[in-house]
């Protein structure tokens, strides 16, 4: 008999924003000119103070195993980021150095969570957290924060759906896919709410540093003493730094918790690339001046996007606040024929965008919210044109 799979391979689906950029890249190997505006990635290249900190780690010979957990180093900056930026009093061994955040949060969730738990998780939310949830036997609880809401969670909500098992609230600000930045008394208002409960947080703040006009990133951990023993914060280089594919992301728990991330991820995966680590050291010790033209260029991506949007007949969009992303309603579309294709939700629009006007957008189921389409606006502004230009002639067919 071949082999069969296991109950868990019916927990998880691909990533959707994975697919959809597969998908793209698909046709652009038959010729197509694909507009792609699917995947989270900066279109930057690494800075080149960070690409020389790896050349020189070779060089050095830091090229062998290093701890599970990271090199010290690494763990050392990372604490005193939290400690100094942040306020939050971090020792190093409560900082675990990862294969990217997505692998962070997995090893986050395995550690506190399993069969019979409930994991609460703010609805848009990033494609992987349900899955992730699921494949460590807990259950997510999705939460509908509507656009009507800003797309936040209230505390009476969390409240709501607390239950004895529930162990952990999944919060991610500023958000993917909406681009939304909490206010940091809607999220002191959710730590009140949390501390009057046994739950958890798994604070994700991948982008944190990517945040536009008025809008403040907040360390969820600093808004109360109590809140570092109860909190699980994800962040990295991905995004800010523009090192997808370097895969560095951190958790920074309680140290108990830290310790057995470190002991797993020794079983899972041995350690984090040694070279990707030593860049990442230079990326958040290192100049910052890079990191300010990015952010500088997303904002000037972020204008010219919303305008676009407004041109665009029956879409509508609350601007983000921070990320890279437009989360667009597309309902209005619903039940139109668009470019010949019937259009009766978010993944028929987001395919018939792509294979009629070949532009390559994120349906909005993926995130939990019907309705929406997410386009990434990591990409320069002549390929914006060419995206919004195309996406005008197809809503208008």
């Amino acid at each position: 008999m071949p082999l069969s799979l296991a109950e868990r391979a019916s927990l998880i689906e691909p990533s959707a924003t994975l697919a959809m950029g597969a998908e793209a890249k698909r046709l652009k190997v038959q010729g197509r000119q694909i507009l792609d505006f699917a995947l989270g990635e900066p279109d930057f290249n690494t800075p080149a103070n960070i690409q020389e900190a790896a050349i020189r780690a070779m060089r050095d010979g830091q090229t062998h195993y290093t701890p599970p957990a990271g090199i010290p180093e690494l763990r050392q900056a990372v604490a005193k980021l939290y400690t100094d930026h942040h306020g939050v009093a971090t020792d190093p061994a409560q900082v675990v150095v990862s294969n990217g955040a997505k692998h962070a949060i997995h090893n986050a969730l395995m550690a506190v969570c399993g069969p019979g738990d409930e994991v609460i998780i703010p609805s848009p939310y990033w494609v992987s957290y349900a899955d992730l949830v699921k494949l460590t036997g807990a259950k997510p609880v999705v939460v509908q924060a509507p656009e009507s809401a800003g797309f936040k969670m209230t505390p009476d909500q969390f409240l709501g759906v607390v239950t004895p098992r529930t162990r952990l609230l999944m919060i991610n600000s500023p958000s993917n896919p909406t681009g939304v930045v909490y206010e940091r008394s809607e999220l002191a208002a959710l730590a009140e709410a949390v501390l009057k409960t046994d739950v958890g947080v798994l604070s994700d703040e991948i982008y944190e540093q990517l945040t536009y006009r008025d809008a403040k990133p907040t360390c969820f951990a600093s808004l109360d003493p109590a809140l570092p023993a109860r909190t699980i914060t994800i962040s990295g280089v991905s995004k800010t730094y523009a090192m997808t594919g370097w895969r560095i992301g951190w958790s920074v728990a309680p140290t108990a918790v830290s310790k057995f991330i470190g002991d797993l991820q020794s079983q899972e995966t041995s350690n984090p690339c040694s070279i990707s680590q030593w860049a990442a050291l230079e990326a958040i010790t290192g100049p910052q001046e890079t990191v300010v033209e990015m952010k500088a260029q997303f904002a000037r991506r972020r204008e010219y996007v919303l305008e676009r949007i407004e041109r665009l007949p029956g879409v509508t969009c609350t601007p983000p606040g921070g990320a890279f992303y437009a989360f667009m309603n597309v309902s209005s579309h619903f039940g139109k024929t668009l470019g010949g294709k019937k259009i009766i939700d978010s993944t028929s629009f987001c395919m018939a965008a792509l294979s009629e006007a070949n532009v390559a957008l994120v349906m909005g189921s993926a995130f939990g919210a019907e309705g929406y389409a997410r386009m990434s606006f990591a990409t320069n502004l002549e390929t914006l044109e060419k995206g919004f230009d195309a996406l005008e002639r197809f809503v208008a067919s």
